[in-house]
């Protein structure tokens, strides 16, 4: 990465830091917490784009997965229902985008076969958003629609990283799809399992920074996987 992907990475990092000791656990972010949260990412996503000048062209569905993912964190931080589901298109569109490049680039390198863990890791996956149906959807009222078609494009995302060809950022790409798919997890539950105040504070404050080393390490590992911005 060069100086100025360099400096916004930081900044972007100063300002995930700042939303997630200051505002993470607060019911009510405010404006400032939306700012904050919102710059955490949108940083995030000028400076994988800045770094990855040159790159192929669909090396640019990474950054645009991370511009729909501020926008996301904008829509929910603001705390209103239409805007929520605004956000969760935003998100959704955020790991189609992601899921789409992945598999694109995949296809480029040449895909190499579902080893023993691959699969295991697909089963496992599946379950997981199986498992959506009986725990999360019957507590979603008039929302179970949306969730549904998110949850969806979760598993898109996270077959999509699974798949992933051996290839420079390979690891770091699934580890941070690990992470941003235990950040949507986490924030379900927050949002429409649990009840004690405290247990919410807790996801809450543990889901943030998982959400953000994730799209973090999605951008970071994107660079390696098409081999761009290594000047």
């Amino acid at each position: 990465m060069g100086l100025g992907s360099t400096v916004l990475a930081l900044s972007a990092l100063g300002a995930a830091v700042v939303y997630g000791l200051g505002f993470s656990a607060r019911e009510e972010k405010g404006r400032a917490g939306a700012a904050v949260k919102t710059v955490s990412t949108g940083v995030l996503a000028l400076a994988v784009a800045l770094a990855g000048q040159g790159g192929a062209a669909w090396f640019w569905l990474v950054p645009l997965g991370l511009a729909m993912g501020a926008l996301g964190d904008l829509c929910l931080a603001l705390k209103a229902e239409r805007l929520f589901l605004a956000g969760v298109g935003a998100f959704g569109l955020g790991h189609l985008a992601y899921a789409a490049g992945f598999l694109l680039r995949s296809g480029d390198l040449g895909f190499d076969g579902v080893s023993p863990g691959e699969g295991l890791a697909l089963a496992g996956l599946l379950s997981l958003l199986l498992s959506t149906e009986l725990w999360l959807a019957p507590r979603t009222g008039g929302l179970r629609r949306p969730v549904r078609g998110y949850v969806g494009l979760i598993g898109l995302m996270g077959a999509a990283a699974v798949l992933l060809p051996e290839a420079p950022g390979q690891g770091v790409l699934r580890l941070g799809a690990a992470l941003f798919i235990l950040s949507d997890l986490m924030l379900a539950v927050e949002m429409f399992v649990a009840r004690d105040p405290g247990l919410r504070r807790g996801l809450a404050r543990a889901l943030w920074p998982a959400y953000w080393a994730g799209q973090a390490l999605i951008g970071w590992g994107a660079l390696a996987f098409w081999g761009v911005g290594q000047g």
